[in-house]
């Protein structure tokens, strides 16, 4: 028997960490293309002629199909009747085929095709959801815009589908095991894509001296095909192992609509689900502002033309460097010997110092924010592994809460408090988002290892699916109400645009996001109220959500 289990690639390390990599390469490559048009918000104003209400409409779309016609719902109901294997090649390939349109949509190509003047001239009232005031179209919306809301509605279905699936896959191979490490490691990776995005997205779209946004979703879309490859080669790793085991991807017990009813009398869950939702709205549509808030909250004077700091060449320096902050600092974790150990971590505080010193000299807000996920990703194994083995998780959710607050605040009253002052104002930039980043590596690291403890195993794939449709709700409202606040707070440059008193180019960078960071805050706010509650919750109903992953 011992000699059976020994030879399953379960109980192999190397094998089942490489099967986390597929996993986390693919969440990597849907991370950059979820994000594409993030660090180019002012060009997509320039080229296309969305403003924020436009741009944040398009931006929420992504999740609307998931949150109002429960396709999330029946993601996590195909997950647990069809398995891992088939859903991971299912959500890659519904990914690249949403990535495509919203490509397709900001090409030259669609401007003055026919498909341009269907989408001018229909979807301006939707009967139902404009009344409800949902509706992911409205009047006047560019018809670029309303074209890539639609293949975003798409890729986003995928995306999340892929976002359930890997974690049910992670709960399959480290269930017992390193599982929170596992979990936090992937999320690592895939944040990378943010700051990927935030780099290359802008670099390709300004590429030759000929700004084409085009490219970058372009370049997202090859992505999204390397993201399905991985699912296909963890579907041939997942066979083996089930071959191995004897496991079956369908399972034996039926899915019935009642288990639904089990997962939504938990309480527990109910803290999760909503502690998730009020975590991921105040991080992931912030995102999708964030390099526009630094443009218009920092003095930053571009270098000059013909100097190598506005060099094409200086963008993939300082992507290999950021490399090397993320795999001195990850490998840091798990070194035994003390002189390795510091060692890297030296390497990596050097590197970091070097990306951000690289990050001024460029003054380019997108490579500033691009700092974001690196010390996420140095200290989510931390995290991950005292998850595993000392426990605390509900604790790590309060912790996260608080600096979340203070973060969005920071960026609320501080950092405009430095406009003027260019050494300033990025170092407080810098040290803030390092922070935010920080913080939010606290949710993967401790959230979502605790969902199999609060349901059955034979429905964790509707658990998590039921989680991220109520995330959902948040991911496709605040985008939304970012934009329309921005536009209502900001009269002057909305009228100005209007009347073209003022250009496209100079209203980009000069919104006031006082009022949209503060609501960010309040979300932190309820999130600390809620993980209170679910510390005495755990305490009362003995969930386990403080107790280690890892038994001895």
């Amino acid at each position: 028997m011992t000699a059976t289990i020994q030879k399953t690639l379960r109980d192999s390390a190397a094998m089942r960490w490489t099967a986390l990599l597929l996993l986390a390469l693919a969440m990597f490559c849907s991370y950059i293309f979820m994000d594409i048009l993030s660090p180019i918000k002012d060009l997509m104003l320039e080229t296309r002629g969305w403003d924020s209400t436009a741009f944040g409409t398009m931006q929420g779309s992504e999740v609307f199909l998931n949150v109002f016609v429960f396709f999330l719902i029946f993601a996590g109901i195909i997950l647990d009747k069809m398995g891992v294997r088939f859903t991971a090649v299912l959500s890659g390939a519904v990914m690249l085929i949403g990535a495509v349109i919203k490509w397709y949509a900001v090409s030259d190509s669609f401007a003055g095709s026919g498909l341009e003047t269907w989408f001018t001239n229909n979807l301006n009232y939707i009967p139902g959801f404009e009344e409800l005031g949902v509706s992911p179209f409205y009047e006047g919306m560019p018809a670029s815009a309303k074209f890539a809301a639609v293949g975003f509605m798409i890729f986003g279905c995928g995306c999340e589908m892929a976002g359930i699936t890997v974690s049910r896959g992670i709960v399959k191979w480290f269930k017992g095991r390193e599982m929170a490490l596992a979990m936090g490691s992937e999320m690592a990776l895939a944040r990378l894509g943010v700051a990927t995005c935030m780099i290359f997205s802008p670099f390709f779209a300004r590429l030759g001296g000929h700004v084409s946004v085009t490219r970058s979703v372009a370049f997202g879309v090859v992505l999204m095909c390397i993201a399905l490859i991985m699912f296909i080669v963890y579907f041939f790793m997942d066979r083996k192992l089930d071959s191995q085991t004897g496991e079956a991807e369908e399972k034996d017990d039926p899915f019935k609509v009642s288990d639904i009813g089990k997962i939504l009398t938990s309480s527990g869950f109910w803290l999760v689900a909503l502690l998730c939702v009020l975590y991921y709205s105040a991080i992931f549509p912030f995102q999708k502002y964030a390099v526009n808030m630094l443009q218009c909250n920092l003095t930053l004077t571009p270098p000059d033309a013909n100097s190598f700091w506005a060099s094409s060449s200086v963008t993939i320096i300082q992507y290999i460097i950021m490399l090397v902050v993320a795999a001195a600092g990850f490998a840091s974790n798990f070194q035994k010997a003390s002189g390795k150990k510091y060692g890297l971590l030296g390497l990596s505080i050097i590197a970091l110092i070097t990306y951000c010193y690289m990050g001024y000299m460029r003054q380019s807000a997108e490579s500033i924010f691009a700092v974001f996920p690196l010390l996420a990703v140095l200290i989510t194994p931390i995290l991950g592994s005292y998850v595993d083995n000392k426990g605390k998780a509900a604790s790590m959710l309060v912790l996260g809460s608080l600096l979340l607050i203070a973060c969005h605040l920071t960026f609320a009253f501080v950092l405009p408090a430095f406009k003027g002052n260019a050494i300033g104002g990025v170092a407080v930039a810098y040290i803030t988002i390092l922070v935010l980043g920080a913080s939010f590596s606290l949710v993967p690291a401790s959230l979502w290892p605790s969902v199999p403890k609060l349901v059955e195993p034979k429905i964790i794939g509707s658990a998590y699916a039921l989680i991220f449709w109520i995330q959902n709700i948040g991911l496709w409202l605040f985008p939304l109400l970012i934009g329309k606040v921005l536009d209502k707070t900001n009269p002057d440059i909305v009228n100005g645009l209007a009347n073209g008193s003022i250009t496209a180019e100079q209203a980009a960078v000069s919104y006031d996001y006082t009022a949209p960071l503060v609501m960010l805050a309040c979300l932190g706010v309820a999130a600390l109220v809620l993980g209170l509650l679910l510390k005495v919750v755990d305490k009362k109903k003995g969930l386990g959500l403080e107790e280690p992953n890892i038994k001895s």
